[in-house]
Formats: C-alpha cells, sequence, structure tokens
C-alpha cells in the first residue's frame, strides 16, 4: 500500500517534463516534405473537414479569444458533443495541424483543441502508446502556460471545462499505468519506448501538476480564511482571484483525492479535503454535478477501506440521494451516462457496506437496493464463503482503477507480468477484514433470540467449537464499535459509537444479552404520503373544473352564424 506522504512545498516550480527524447512521427514526416507539399497537404485536410465543423470551430475560436464563457458553455457541452456522434462517433477529429490553418492559430486554442482532440480519442477509439505520449506533452504545454506565466494569463473557460481537464488529466494518467503495467502485451518497440521515457505520466509529475495549481491559485488558504469569515480577496492573490487559477486549484484537490485513493493512501485522500465542509450546499464542487458525485464516491470508498462502514454508508446514501431527486434534470446533460454509472457502483459498495454494518438508510435507496441487489445482499447476510464471492464481484465491479506509482522492472520481464496487480492486493486486503466483519450479521441474528444463552447452546446452533465461537464474539463485541465523523471539515476526527442496538456480556460460560430497541418514526412517511394524496385531489379537481368549464361553452359548430 502507498503510504508515503508529500509536502506541497516538493512540488513547487517548472513541470516541464516532456519527454525530450520522444520523437514525433509526424515532426519527422514534416520535416522529409517540403513547404509546397505541407501547403497543398494542409490545405487538402481541411477541405475534407464537414461545413458545420468548420462554423463550430470558428465559433469556438472566436468565443475563446473574446472571453465568451457562456457561448463557450453552448458550444462545449452542445455542439461539441453532438458533432462527435454526428461525424466522428468511430474516427477522429480533424488534425490539429489542420484547425490551425483553418482558424489561422496555433497557440493556446490549438492546445485546448488538442485537449479536446485526445480526449475523444481516449472515449470513443483506443489510443496508441504514441497518442498517450503527445497528449501527456499537450498537457504539460497547456499547464506550463497556465503556471510558469509572469501574471495571470487572460483566459476564462467554464467550470465544467476546466473540471473535466483535471479529471481528464487523472484518467489518462490511470490508463496509461494500466497500460504499461502489461509488459506482455508490448511489443519490444513500445518496451524500449517506455523504458527510454520513464518521464512520461510519472507519478511524480502528475503530483506536481496538482500541487502546483494548488498553490498558483492559494485556494487552500481561500477556504480557510472564508471558513474563519476573513478577507478571502486578500488572501487569493495576484493569481487566485482569477476564476480561472481558483477553480483550477480547486478541482485539482478534488483530483487529488482520486489520485490518493488509486495508489491506496485513503488518510491522505480525507486529509486533502480538510478545508473543504461536504456539509455546505453551496460549496463550489456542487457546481459541476460529476464534481459533487466524485467526491462523495471517493470519500465513501477512503471510509469504506478504512473500516468506517457508518461513515461510509452516510455518504454514499447522501449522493444518491441527490442523484435520485435530479436525476429528470440531468437527462439532457452529456454527463448523464457517467453519472448514472458513478451511482450504480456507488449503489453496489453500499450493499458491501450494509451486509458488513446493517444500518436503515432511506426508504427510496432501500428499495433500489432490494430491486438491484436483492440476490447479494441475501448471499452476503448468510456470510461464509459464498459471500466473500459475491463481495468479491461486487467491490471489483465499484471500486477504483488502483495503479502503482512506479514503473514495471523492463529489465524483467517475466517478473513483471508476474506481479501482484494493485487492484488484487487491495481486494485481498479488503476481504481480510470483511471476512472479521460478516461474523456480525450471523451471530446478532441468534444473540436477538434470547437474553441470557449458554456458550455451548450457541455454538451448537452455529456448529462451532466452543473456545473458536468465544474468540468470534470478542471479534463481535469489537466490531460493533467503530469511529464515526461528528461533522465539520475534518473527515478522519469522529468518537466511538456503537453500531448495533444489541450488546451481551460474557462472563464465564454464559452470555446476557441486552437490546435496546429505537421507536420508529411514522409521522415523516405519513407526512410524505398525505402531501402525496392531497396534489392527487388538487390535480383531479382542477381537471374537473376543466371538464366543466369546456362543457359549458358552445363549440364552433353550435354557435349561430353572424352577418358580414
Amino acid at each position: 500500500m502507498y503510504q508515503e506522504n508529500f509536502e506541497e512545498d516538493e512540488f513547487v516550480g517548472n513541470i516541464d517534463v516532456v519527454a525530450d527524447s520522444y520523437a514525433n512521427v509526424d515532426e519527422i514526416d514534416e520535416a522529409e516534405m517540403d513547404e509546397g507539399e505541407l501547403i497543398m497537404q494542409t490545405q487538402a485536410g481541411v477541405q475534407t473537414i464537414p461545413e458545420q465543423v468548420r462554423k463550430f470551430l470558428g465559433h469556438l475560436h472566436r468565443n475563446l479569444m473574446n472571453g465568451n464563457v457562456n457561448d463557450l458553455v453552448y458550444n462545449y457541452e452542445n455542439q461539441f458533443v453532438r458533432l462527435s456522434e454526428k461525424y466522428y462517433d468511430k474516427s477522429t477529429w480533424p488534425e490539429p495541424q489542420y484547425v490551425a490553418a483553418l482558424v489561422d492559430d496555433s497557440g493556446l486554442f490549438l492546445t485546448l483543441y488538442r485537449e479536446l482532440y485526445f480526449r475523444h480519442i481516449y472515449s470513443r477509439l483506443h489510443p496508441s502508446l504514441e497518442v498517450r505520449f503527445r497528449s501527456f506533452e499537450n498537457y504539460c504545454a497547456l499547464f506550463n502556460f497556465i503556471l510558469n506565466s509572469d501574471g495571470p494569463i487572460d483566459l476564462e473557460l467554464p467550470s465544467q471545462w476546466l473540471w473535466d481537464i483535471v479529471d481528464e488529466f487523472i484518467y489518462q494518467f490511470q490508463s496509461f499505468c494500466t497500460h504499461r503495467s502489461r509488459v506482455s502485451k508490448h511489443t519490444p518497440e513500445e518496451i524500449a519506448l517506455l523504458k527510454d521515457n520513464p518521464q512520461i505520466w510519472n507519478t511524480y509529475g502528475v503530483l506536481n501538476v496538482l500541487y502546483s495549481l494548488i498553490q498558483k491559485s492559494n485556494i487552500s488558504q481561500q477556504l480557510l480564511v472564508s471558513k474563519q469569515g476573513g478577507d478571502v480577496i486578500e488572501a487569493a492573490g495576484d493569481f487566485g482571484v482569477r476564476p480561472l487559477y481558483k477553480m483550477l486549484g480547486y478541482f485539482s484537490i478534488i483530483g487529488l483525492v482520486r489520485v490518493h485513493c488509486m495508489l491506496g493512501d485513503y488518510t491522505l485522500a480525507l486529509q486533502t479535503l480538510e478545508n473543504i465542509e461536504l456539509s455546505n450546499s453551496r460549496a463550489l464542487f456542487t457546481r459541476v454535478t460529476a464534481c459533487h458525485v466524485t467526491v462523495y464516491y471517493y470519500v465513501g470508498f477512503a471510509y469504506l477501506m478504512m473500516g468506517r462502514y457508518t461513515d461510509a454508508i452516510q455518504a454514499f446514501v447522501h449522493i444518491l440521494t441527490f442523484v435520485s431527486r435530479t436525476k429528470q434534470y440531468q437527462q439532457r446533460s452529456f454527463q448523464f451516462d457517467a453519472v448514472n454509472k458513478k451511482a450504480d457502483q456507488m449503489y453496489a459498495l453500499l450493499a458491501i457496506a450494509i451486509s458488513l454494518s446493517p444500518v436503515r438508510v432511506d426508504e427510496n435507496i432501500h428499495n433500489h437496493l432490494r430491486e438491484a441487489y436483492g440476490d447479494q445482499q441475501h448471499k452476503m447476510q448468510r456470510g461464509g464463503e459464498e459471500a466473500i464471492d459475491v463481495i468479491s464481484e461486487l467491490f471489483l465491479f465499484s471500486s477504483p482503477k488502483f495503479i502503482s506509482p512506479n514503473p514495471p522492472n523492463y529489465d524483467n520481464l517475466e517478473a513483471a507480468a508476474k506481479a501482484v496487480e494493485p487492484r488484487s492486493f487491495q481486494l485481498k486486503t479488503f476481504l481480510r477484514e470483511a471476512r472479521l466483519q460478516l461474523v456480525v450479521p450471523t451471530l446478532r441474528s441468534f444473540l436477538k433470540l434470547y437474553t441470557t444463552m449458554g456458550l455451548d447452546r450457541l455454538s451448537t446452533f452455529l456448529e462451532m467449537d466452543p473456545a473458536e465461537l468465544r474468540n468470534q464474539l470478542i471479534v463481535y463485541k469489537q466490531r460493533c464499535r467503530q469511529i464515526k465523523c461528528t461533522g465539520g471539515s475534518d473527515l478522519l476526527s469522529g468518537e466511538v459509537v456503537a453500531t448495533t442496538d444489541l450488546d451481551f456480556a460474557l462472563q464465564e460460560d454464559m452470555i446476557f444479552i441486552a437490546e435496546s430497541r429505537v421507536g420508529r418514526r411514522y409521522a415523516d412517511w405519513f407526512i410524505r404520503n398525505t402531501n402525496k394524496v392531497q396534489d392527487i385531489i388538487n390535480s383531479l379537481e382542477n381537471r374537473q373544473k376543466a371538464v366543466i368549464a369546456n362543457a359549458g361553452k358552445p363549440n364552433a359548430e353550435q354557435q349561430p352564424a353572424v352577418a358580414a
């Protein structure tokens, strides 16, 4: 498990880590052509671009240069998605050099266009090793331009686009780490290229980018001063007052949570959010639905891996309730499929958490769990190896894509091919705790039937040796005490609470059981359903009034003719 903590000061500085030794094939081809051939090829490439796409690129370039953020939102969230589905569903967007000739620009706009160009390849096609290298170089050029300028750059982008830049940067990093670890599927030329360019998608370089964006924007100081009621503008500085730097720094904090979870450092992941209040409904992460869902997904998963099942359930239920309530408003959004996929993963994680620490959840969430994972929940409640198999299946479906921070040993490919995958290691670690936690529901189902019970009788019911049963009861006692977050921005703090309403004392060979029952709250259920009935009655009455009103009016055929 990757547990090394990094200080922010270690990552400050120039992030220009592009592979100088990597030769771009396109650049070689262009160098071998004379100027005339290159111009003819470019003109031919421009002519292949559909007219509608040309207009879109012209509008995008003009809006970007003029800072028209509202128009950029429409260009980015609607037109780009629609044109991708219409013209480039199974192909790439036009080559960047053709677009440069079309808009007569090879600077910042072309860098942002390349970001969209490579992202489209990752989402719809299979990126080659060369594409992965070129995409990393483009990200380095973009972040170098943003971070290493003498003053704040004059650029404004929609919050959704800024979040997607950070999120896609981390996704491509994770994809590259997974790709390079599969050494048996690489050709000797690809192995040599990976070995000669260790700085491409290097873990230190990725963390350097995120920490540099955070420090450049002074976003941590801004959040801290905001909580204390101080002057946020003064704390922001020259760069932090600009929306571009502020939002990139803020989204980089969320990105760090994701990276630390992929590396297996869950304590550092939660510690990264120390200045962000999840309970604040006006927090910046709520402006972008995908960011909102991502925060709670990784917070809940970190709690789950740390054995804080109650906090994990609370995090999953909160965001799943939000997703279900806003689902009808998100159907037209291009994020709809991604948010739904993440919600399905969280339902699976929630099913695991409830099986390990039974907690009453919202009625709608409970009904969805019963419909989607009813059989799996029943198997997990019975315990045994069948429950472990179900937990393993759900974990592999819903967990993040874990990565190794270091590249494989290319000098010993056989050993690299046999190395333990990070995902298998994390699953093994989680199952070690799950096996101990699965005894809780089984023992609870027997203990709640009695107030006193002999150890021998219970061992007979469970078909277990009395000495082993005594150990299981001690484990049950310990597992029913968990740290629960008490609120605030410190997600690691909390107090030890009982997670079950059933307690017992073991005196020699006799078990004394005490159950504390909490009365069910019927008022909320009746109020909610009374309001629904009242809405139905009002709707019916309005329909009846409309029918009576229409019945009193004569039809056009029955009205008398009027003389001209």
